[in-house]
């Protein structure tokens, strides 16, 4: 009965999405991921079962193509979709991402990527998201990528990341952050509250030292 209360509670929890300008709570979605709070050696939530590192092709801030797979592949990734213009939920899920890169070894942050991907395909263009990602000081040597496309391709990658398509010009959006591993599984996202920085920080350490 414990571990299902847990369940549920995360899953709830999941469903926050960010705040819109006018101070009202956007609809919550449903979300594929399901997790239990401090699973095992993890303090984020553990996903079960682990999620495979998706596959997709985006276009980065310099306009070349990205493919997700194949250039993060074997390397700790931090995977967050969101919009620039997020008054709350989004700047602050990538500031606890930053803190937790500046906080790790500097050989776990040399490997390690973070990829952010807009939901507001209006908005949000190439410069706008270089200029966005500035804002966050990330530890030294960590490869931030930001990455924009279609309306189907960014729908194709949110359901390749097992993550609820934004709604609302991507205002309407999952707040999970999502780890994969060198083994190229996710087994563990983050939810927002006070010390999502510390369980980001303790789970890539242990994700950034695996074999």
């Amino acid at each position: 009965m414990k571990r299902l209360v847990l369940l549920l509670l995360t899953a709830l929890l999941a469903l926050t999405a960010c705040t819109g300008s006018d101070g009202k709570r956007s609809k919550p979605q449903p979300s594929e991921l399901q997790g239990n709070p401090g699973t095992g050696k993890y303090m984020g939530s553990g996903l079960i079962p682990p999620q495979p590192r998706p596959s997709f092709t985006l276009t980065d801030t310099s306009g070349q193509p990205f493919a997700f797979g194949s250039q993060t592949s074997g390397h700790p990734t931090f995977l967050y979709f969101g919009y620039t213009n997020c008054p709350d939920e989004c700047p602050a899920s990538l500031a606890d991402i930053a803190t937790a890169t500046r906080l790790v070894s500097p050989a776990i942050a040399a490997q390690t990527y973070v990829v952010f991907v807009t939901t507001d395909l209006k908005h949000d263009t190439g410069s706008v998201i270089k200029t966005w990602l500035h804002n966050f000081h990330f530890g030294r040597g960590v490869t931030v990528v930001g990455l924009r496309g279609t309306q189907a391709q960014i729908d194709a990658a949110q359901a390749a990341s097992h993550i609820p398509l934004a709604e609302d010009g991507g205002e309407t959006h999952s707040t999970s952050s999502l780890l994969y591993g060198r083994d190229d599984y996710a087994r563990v996202l983050f939810l927002r509250s006070n010390d999502e920085d510390k369980a980001m920080t303790h789970d890539l350490k242990i994700i950034g030292s695996a074999e």
